[in-house]
């Protein structure tokens, strides 16, 4: 038989373990459901980040397709094609809307993706048909009001045209095709001047250098959030821009003398001022 416990006084200890077991008892069922509520969050959690996942790889699909089929000048097949590619593109973001809005368009960072493909995809459209660079208020039009589109987002998406332009301008240079916009009537004035703006492959450089210009005035401070991959991506951009100078340059000293099926050099370096 157990002992009895006493305190200094002398006076006898009550058992507290069969309180504190009954206790213990009583506070089981609020314990097993706040632990319920945090099981339910985190599978909403991890719902909803599958459906954003899933979402920003169909929408990269769907912007790679677009760049890939998109030429100038663009048929009427190819121009519907774009349209209802884009309006999936669109659907697929009103789809997450409410998965990445307020709080959660930080959380779920991986639209961020989806989200420059997507840009990349539309500013070379615009490109190619009204040779026109696509602003960040016309990006966020296309879009739902709750897809937040950064100024990141929007400044990676531009990096990614530069490579799309510099393969569009060796192919128009392949093949002898304009660069030009197919438009209108146009007066006698506006032919005389157009004769005179560079066309083909010198007219995407003069375009390119200008991206170029704008792109190295940037300033992004080393860790700010959204711009990780700046640096790689100026590095790829700047190649880009050198590739299409080399072929221009080819081009213009071989003249008319290029063989067919003449296709530019773009494994030498050469010493191409950059500006």
């Amino acid at each position: 038989m157990a002992g009895n416990k006493r305190a200094w006084d002398g006076n006898l200890i009550a058992n507290q373990s069969k309180t504190k077991n009954m206790d213990t008892s009583a506070d089981m069922p609020s314990i097993q459901t706040i632990f319920t509520g945090f099981r339910n969050e985190l599978d909403e959690h991890h719902d909803r980040r599958e459906r954003v996942v899933k979402a920003s790889r169909d929408i990269t699909a769907l912007s790679k397709k677009i760049v890939r089929s998109v030429n100038a000048p663009i048929p009427p097949k190819i121009a519907k094609e774009t349209d209802d590619r884009i309006k999936q593109i669109q659907e697929l973001f009103k789809s997450i809307e409410a998965d990445v809005s307020g709080v959660n368009a930080w959380r779920y960072h991986q639209i961020t993706w989806g989200i420059q493909e997507y840009i990349e995809a539309i500013s070379f459209h615009r490109y190619i048909e009204k040779k026109q660079l696509i602003t960040l208020e016309e990006v966020s039009q296309t879009l739902p009001a709750g897809i937040n589109v950064t100024e990141a987002d929007y400044v990676l998406g531009l990096y990614d045209l530069t490579g799309e332009m510099m393969r569009f301008a060796i192919t128009t240079m392949t093949t002898g095709r304009t660069a030009g916009v197919k438009g209108g009537d146009s007066t006698a004035q506006d032919k005389a001047q157009q004769s005179e703006e560079p066309t083909g492959g010198e007219a995407v450089l003069s375009d390119l250098r200008q991206l170029r210009a704008m792109f190295e005035q940037l300033n992004v401070p080393r860790g700010l959030s959204g711009w990780k991959e700046v640096d790689k991506k100026i590095e790829v951009m700047q190649a880009s821009v050198e590739k299409v100078e080399r072929a221009v340059y080819g081009l213009l000293v071989r003249g008319t003398e290029r063989p067919s099926g003449w296709v530019p050099d773009l494994s030498s370096a050469a010493a191409v001022e950059s500006h």
